[in-house]
């Protein structure tokens, strides 16, 4: 029977769910992710919990929401203590490596207040976000503030490509018309090749990466997060990728002048943000969208370089892999650049998941289109290794009955996806205070509506409006569908998410009396008949486990117990013993 003995779950950093082929795009071919798609399911409605790297990406590594988790940007610590992927995995013996980025900021204040070492193995795993790194490397090199010279700096070197910053120099350098050399980050060169050399740039040297630790692995099960740094910006690739495609090669942008004439004020102050506003310029995203394309058809070669030596060690029927982003990116659509609101293009995610079980050959080559959510993956992983549901910690479910054909009746009606802009220009803009700036969105399927403090919501119909196109936040002829949907949003706020150290199923499997009374504490008895009663309904579960409790128990129900059978201690003035 095949079974999961291992997990390769991998991550691209801003990449659209429209962007691969399997998933519709006209012009971008990914045969090497369609046929995982054809191998495993493709899920149409899966959404990140966040619009922004950090906290969906803490999402996915806790199981949890942003607001849970509390990494609500990406500048702030997740917290220690915050149980991730290798937490729940580490009991059951699964090894949990990380091959590339994650976002997460060490929360060394909490350490500090913990006495934990950062420098112990406890230190680096909650630096680390849980996993064993074999190699982190989160991009925008020398100033990530994780490390300012990474691997991958030096992997460069060694191939000749040299300087302080090889990176900068290198793979976000390209060379103009008139032969100077110029810098990624300007979009305007996005459309031109990177001077690093294709098999040197960072997704294959990751893959490579990925392949080294693989080959290393040896027979612990493996949870291994493969998470590309690209195609987040700076847009530009190596050739031969970045002359692949063209302007007309780019799927139409998608905004209308409509939008602008009376915006939500949230909205509004988010495309002023500089990089909306070039966006927004003619000519931007036909230089831009040449290199984005370029980036994601490099990931699907490189994958399909993954995939062959799977294949060559026959490691594809114990595998499960699981491909998905953390976010999208609006790349001009909606007057937008980056990923700041909740329109599909930036929450809606790829997710493609095969599962090599037997169980799941009823699905294989299958689209679905259950509402899920990032925070299903960690439970996914734990119930593939046999592990027990935690949902007094994790606010997801795992995804393998629907991957095995089920189609379970209580599953979710609603996604929700959350977003704090206090790190924004729009907040300082709106003059609002940091706490004021989250904003929360739920999503039924047909219905998006977005809560905002200190102003009037949004909401869009999806059928009626598929680009997102008119708002209804303030339409009179919408307030019953706005109230239904906070109620709905509401409810969901309400749900405790705090209470991780005891489970649901602890408190919810003893009588609350008995074990109060268990130990000794007896509250609301009127006699000792009455003490015997309920010691008789509750049996034999009442004071079952502490027998230091029972002969005082029994002495108060009136049962005969001798004096000379009872410490001293137990003999209270005034009682008589019989």
């Amino acid at each position: 029977m095949r079974r999961v003995r291992n997990v390769l779950f991998i991550m691209c950093d801003q990449l659209r769910y429209d962007h691969l082929s399997c998933f519709g795009h006209p012009r971008l071919h990914t045969p090497n992710l369609d046929a995982l798609a054809a191998r495993g399911v493709a899920f149409d409605r899966a959404y990140a919990q966040s619009p922004v790297c950090g906290p969906s990406r803490m999402s996915y590594y806790t199981g949890r929401y942003v607001h849970a988790h509390g990494a609500s940007w990406n500048f702030v610590p997740l917290k220690a203590g915050e149980m991730t992927i290798g937490d729940h995995l580490r009991p059951l013996g699964v090894r949990s490596v990380l091959v590339g980025k994650t976002h997460m900021r060490a929360d060394l204040v909490g350490m500090a207040r913990l006495g934990i070492d950062p420098d112990s193995t406890i230190g680096r795993r909650i630096a680390e976000c849980g996993f064993d790194a074999y190699e982190r490397d989160d991009g925008i090199h020398p100033y990530s503030g994780h490390d300012p010279d990474p691997a991958y700096s030096d992997y460069l070197r060694r191939q000749g490509l040299g300087g302080d910053n090889p990176w900068e120099a290198w793979a976000n350098s390209v060379v103009d018309e008139d032969g100077q050399v110029r810098s990624g980050w300007f979009l305007k060169y996005s459309n031109l090749p990177a001077r690093v050399p294709a098999e040197h740039s960072e997704t294959p040297y990751t893959t490579r990466r990925a392949i080294d630790f693989i080959a290393e692995a040896g027979e612990q099960p493996w949870l291994l997060h493969l998470s590309y740094i690209k195609p987040h910006w700076p847009y530009v690739a190596p050739e031969p990728y970045a002359s692949m495609y063209g302007p007309e090669d780019a799927l139409p942008v998608v905004r209308s002048d409509s939008e602008l004439a009376d915006p939500h004020p949230v909205y509004r102050a988010m495309t002023d943000h500089r990089v909306s506003k070039t966006f927004a310029q003619p000519g931007v995203r036909d230089a831009v969208m040449p290199g984005y394309m370029a980036l994601v058809k490099q990931i699907d070669d490189s994958l399909g370089d993954l995939f062959a030596y799977l294949e060559q060690r026959g490691l594809m029927d114990t595998t499960m892999i699981v491909f998905t982003s953390d976010h999208g990116d609006y790349l001009g659509d909606h007057w937008l650049g980056e990923k700041d609101l909740f329109h599909e293009p930036v929450i809606r995610l790829p997710l493609i998941v095969y599962d090599p079980d037997e169980r799941a050959d009823a699905t294989r080559g299958t689209r679905c289109d259950a509402l899920v959510e990032a925070v299903d993956l960690l439970p996914t992983f734990l119930d593939a290794y046999g592990g027990a549901a935690v949902p007094h910690v994790v606010d997801g479910r795992s995804l393998r009955p629907l991957l095995f054909g089920e189609a379970p009746a209580d599953w979710r009606d609603a996604v929700v996806c959350e977003y704090d802009f206090s790190f924004q220009d729009s907040r300082i803009a709106l003059n609002l205070p940091s706490r004021d700036c989250w904003m929360r969105m739920i999503f039924d399927g047909r219905w998006k509506y977005v809560h905002f403090e200190r102003f009037r919501p949004m909401l869009f119909d999806l059928h009626t409006d598929p680009d997102e196109l008119v708002d209804l936040g303030a339409s009179p002829a919408h307030a019953d569908e706005r109230a239904r949907l906070h109620e709905m949003l509401f409810a969901w706020a309400r749900r405790p998410r705090q209470r991780v150290t005891v489970a649901d199923r602890a408190i919810e499997s003893v009588e609350i009396q008995a074990r109060i009374a268990e130990g000794g504490i007896l509250i609301g008895y009127w006699d000792e008949a009455d003490l015997a009663q309920a010691r008789e309904r509750f049996k034999p579960r009442f004071a079952s486990s502490n027998p230091l409790v029972r002969p005082t128990l029994d002495r108060l129900t009136g049962r005969v117990v001798a004096a000379a059978d009872l410490p001293s201690s137990t003999v209270a003035p005034g009682v008589v013993q019989r």
